[in-house]
């Protein structure tokens, strides 16, 4: 193909691309799933059922019963009792013993003089009292601090007084009570500006633990609102006296898991797994963080199962599981414990946060896709579902004489009437979907989350923040996504396959505009470096875009047929990425001559040419023991031969994300394409003898082996 062809194809995949993501064709909604049972699926889905789980186990923030430490906690008793209620199949609580958390049972902060008045309780919200306050009873003078740095503590004389300040609660406790406080008192300063009677997550002294441990008394948490009050009296100068009385025990306490399935005509092949931590520490939790994940995955079990059991969809070919814990605590060690399971699960959908009533957080409803070294199906499956509920729920100027001027209405008889704002994003962590990504795992994982919010981690996240229309397009997007996988076959395997090559164009579209970019803020100096980094974005994409049609192999039955479809799209992507190289040296000529400098030329470094021979494959030690099981090997090389390969670890200037570096060991891949691909999925660079060298950790270590 010419120079001058591949240019116009390649600015006309751009202008195409562009257009495509800016409007949608307001004529043509499609789905992966045939509409007849798009229609059951929607109609079946309940924003109600799932907002009244939100209720019942988050409406409020509940002092927790002594009882439910040593039985079953009340969340817990719920979502089993809602299972068995459904019938859902294999429904099972799972006890994973733990060890002890704090628990409050009693704080009260009372005003004695110059009047008596109540200013703080855990008996009316417990996040005014801090998790790990130990067993006090004392009367003392108020002190004001500020913001409890040791030049306003010396000034203020705090032995033997409660010290009051902005800020965290957890600073000022610290910083007072070993020059001699007896306490502390806090005027939160988290996210005031739009809610001023919100409190945050606070703990003073073992990150809240507690216990009685070093110098940790007590600590209460006021409101901006209230605390204003208090500030302004201390300020001019009144003597405040005050009565505190905590109690607090430490509670013996298990991990709690919640697993059921829908089974498929084959029971040892799970599609999809359904995640959401329905615990994330167990004293003080919130409704949309994460009791609205928990209500999400439950009504895709429940809709689902419906579905499938009244014959209104077909029994699919492959199982569907769901799981509900604690987060990172209670899945880990489930998934480590079921890690042959695991060896037979393509994928991972967990929510987190996703129950939000969008406008009244300003939210996007957020997909964050897996990591290159995580390349699967699963990101274009969801985005297709996403995509037919944001683009459906919206009026168009085109569409204003049609008879349905919203083509595909998904609202709840109680929720919001809005357009649904979503968002396809990279990859970003902190949730339970990390626990499959993990490389001793490898269940590709994606998280369905809606941010910002803006009450979450605080007192503020209450049921009133959720939208029953929400989790009904919730429902919706999970069930299809998951019911797709279940019974795909060869067809959908390649329509998958052509849906991926389609976004996979409109991605390098997205990637090609950066590298010009890049180029276009060089200078004569740095125009090298930048070209460079522009033709890494093109190729780190291409090659996990090939990765990702190929991933579709694992649903297909007829491997040559689909094989044969797999490798065409392939090699479209790789055609757009020629033509993406071929604009880029284009906008690199150009900005040369704008720089009155020579054009660049890449030369591989000997180094590099070395990178390009090593292909590093893993082995059966990555996943023998299952979640994070491999880090033990690693950590069995002995400290002497560990030094003889320095590295840098994650982070800027060079330093590499070891994580990712793992999952990109596939034994396709070589060191200079590991190298491409975290580049392209970092701001900077990674270093490649860094590279190298973490590999023969890998190698010492037993984990992977190399030509």
């Amino acid at each position: 193909m010419k120079i001058r062809t591949l240019i116009f194809l390649c600015f006309a995949i751009v202008f195409f691309a562009g257009t495509s993501q800016a409007q949608y064709t307001p004529s043509l909604y499609w789905t992966l799933l045939p509409e007849e049972q798009m229609a059951e699926i929607v109609g079946e889905a309940s924003g109600e059922t799932a907002w009244h789980t939100i209720m019942e186990t988050g409406g409020y923030t509940r002092d927790r019963l002594s009882d439910e430490y040593r039985t079953t906690f009340y969340e817990s008793e719920f979502v089993y009792n809602e299972l068995k209620w459904y019938g859902l199949p294999g429904t099972e609580l799972i006890r994973i013993p733990s060890g002890t958390t704090w628990d409050g049972v009693k704080g009260e902060l009372w005003e004695v003089t110059p009047i008596r008045q109540k200013i703080a309780s855990y008996k009316d919200l417990v996040w005014q009292l801090a998790s790990g306050s130990v067993n006090s009873d004392v009367t003392a003078e108020l002190v004001w601090v500020g913001s409890g740095s040791r030049a306003e503590i010396d000034s203020a004389s705090v032995t033997g007084k409660i010290a009051v300040g902005e800020g965290s609660v957890g600073t000022i406790h610290n910083n007072t009570v070993s020059m001699g406080a007896l306490g502390a008192v806090a005027i939160s300063t988290s996210r005031n500006y739009f809610d001023p009677i919100q409190l945050p997550q606070s703990s003073v002294g073992g990150r809240g633990r507690g216990g009685g441990e070093g110098n940790t008394t007590f600590g209460f948490m006021l409101p901006v609102r209230e605390g204003q009050y208090l500030k302004q009296r201390l300020l001019r100068g009144e003597k405040i006296t005050v009565h505190a009385q905590v109690e607090s025990k430490m509670e013996p306490y298990e991990m709690q898991d919640i697993i059921c399935h829908i089974p498929g005509e084959d029971l040892n092949t799970t599609a999809v797994i359904f995640s959401a931590h329905l615990f994330e520490g167990v004293v003080k939790q919130g409704a949309n963080d994460n009791k609205s994940g928990s209500a999400g995955i439950l009504e895709t079990a429940r809709v689902l199962h419906t579905l499938i059991e009244e014959g209104r969809l077909p029994k699919p070919k492959r199982t569907i599981r769901f799981l509900w814990g604690p987060e990172f605590s209670g899945t880990g060690p489930w998934v480590r414990d079921n890690q042959d399971m695991m060896n037979r699960t393509f994928c991972n959908i967990n929510m987190d946060m996703v129950g939000e009533w969008l406008t009244k957080n300003k939210a996007y409803f957020c997909l964050m896709r897996t990591t290159f070294g995580n390349a699967h199906y699963i990101n274009d499956v969801m985005e297709n579902y996403y995509r037919f509920v944001g683009e459906g729920n919206r009026e168009r100027l085109q569409n204003r004489g049609n008879v349905f001027k919203v083509p595909h209405r998904i609202i709840a008889p109680t929720g919001a009437d809005e357009p649904f704002h979503y968002s396809i994003e990279t990859h970003y962590g902190s949730s339970d979907h990390e626990v499959f990504n993990n490389w001793g795992v490898q269940v590709p994982g994606v998280m369905m989350i809606a941010w910002p919010d803006q009450w979450y981690h605080t007192s503020g996240d209450l049921v009133d923040k959720a939208d029953p229309t929400q989790m009904r397009r919730v429902a919706v997007i999970a069930a299809a996504a998951a019911y797709t996988i279940a019974n795909a076959d060869d067809d959908m395997a390649m329509k998958i396959a052509g849906e991926i090559t389609s976004n996979g164009t409109r991605r390098l579209g997205h990637q090609l505009i950066v590298g010009m970019e890049e180029i276009n803020r060089a200078t004569a100096a740095t125009l090298g470096d930048a070209y460079i980094r522009a033709r890494v974005l093109i190729e780190g994409h291409v090659i996990n875009e090939k990765a990702t049609i190929e991933s579709v192999m694992e649903l297909a039955t007829d491997k040559n047929m689909v094989g044969n479809y797999v490798a065409d799209m392939q090699n479209t992507i790789d055609n757009i990425g020629s033509a993406h190289l071929a604009a880029l040296e284009t906008h690199m000529r150009t900005a040369a001559r704008r720089l009155n400098t020579q054009p660049v030329t890449i030369q591989l470094t000997e180094l590099e040419r070395k990178a390009a021979t090593v292909i590093p494959r893993q082995t059966e030690k990555v996943t023998i023991n299952g979640y994070n099981g491999y880090s033990q090997f690693i950590n069995q090389v002995p400290q002497e031969e560990r030094a003889k390969y320095p590295y840098a670890g994650a982070g800027r200037g060079g330093r590499i994300d070891t994580t990712e570096l793992g999952r990109l060991v596939n034994g396709k891949n070589s060191a200079l394409d590991i190298k491409k691909l975290l580049d392209a999925q970092s701001t900077s660079p990674a270093d490649l003898q860094s590279i190298l060298n973490y590999l023969e950790i890998l190698k010492l270590a037993g984990l992977v082996e190399m030509n």
